[in-house]
């Protein structure tokens, strides 16, 4: 946040602080020749989200736009590639191809490339917004198919790292559930309780499904290229 003005810095800030489970994200396309900037709110719940996107003269103008309700509604799905290089090369390395791969087929305010999503050891990382779908280890072959897919509302199970309206948990256990199930539309579940380490999730037919979720030491990798590896702690679920 620091290459925004002060005053834009501190209105995003407290709009921040004052939205539950709100994040920035900076996002770039490097072919973008407009001087104009935009900014968009996203709001990406389970189901029902929505993109409200702000035309700007500059930066500094998000000090005086009403980020709670303003902008204008946009019906264009945002897919965000991770390609973060200065907190990790494999991101800039591996998401700039994946972002190749993907701009022929995606409008210019659909595809950009975004600071850091998280999970560096998953490059390619991509979101997909409104739908909150996080993808990872995306090869550029297969992009353009697996965003696709999540564009008409299915997932590819295989490089599906969760949903960003979920805690880490319940992604977990979403995640495994749709395995066993081999659920792959994004409407297929609904999360119906979170019961201390069971997770319940029900699907279109109304029948309810389980899955038990523990914490437990992963594997030993590399958090970012070039890092030394270390234990990583991840949530192993168990559909039943």
């Amino acid at each position: 946040s620091d290459v925004l003005p002060v005053p834009a810095r501190e209105a995003v800030s407290a709009w921040l602080e004052g939205t539950p489970r709100s994040r920035l994200l900076f996002v770039r396309r490097p072919s973008r020749v407009s001087g104009s900037s935009l900014a968009f709110v996203v709001h990406a719940p389970e189901s029902g989200g929505r993109v409200r996107r702000f035309a700007l003269d500059a930066l500094g103008d998000l000090a005086h736009v009403d980020l709670a309700r303003g902008g204008e509604a946009s019906d264009a799905p945002l897919v965000l590639v991770c390609g973060h290089g200065s907190r990790d090369a494999c991101c800039a390395l591996r998401g700039t191809a994946v972002f190749g791969a993907l701009a022929p087929t995606l409008g210019e305010e659909e595809l950009w490339m975004s600071s850091h999503q998280g999970g560096h050891r998953f490059s390619a990382n991509l979101l997909v917004l409104p739908a909150a779908l996080q993808l990872g280890r995306v090869e550029p072959a297969e992009a353009p198919r697996v965003v696709g897919s999540a564009l008409d509302g299915r997932i590819e199970l295989d490089r599906y790292r969760g949903r960003t309206c979920f805690e880490a948990p319940v992604q977990a256990a979403e995640h495994a559930i749709r395995l066993a199930r081999g659920l792959d539309r994004i409407s297929d579940l609904r999360l119906l309780e979170v019961a201390g380490s069971t997770v319940v999730f029900g699907d279109v037919r109304g029948v309810e499904h389980e899955a038990e979720v523990a914490e437990s030491s992963g594997p030993v990798v590399p958090v970012s290229c070039g890092s030394d590896p270390e234990p990583q702690h991840v949530y192993v679920a168990r559909a039943r």
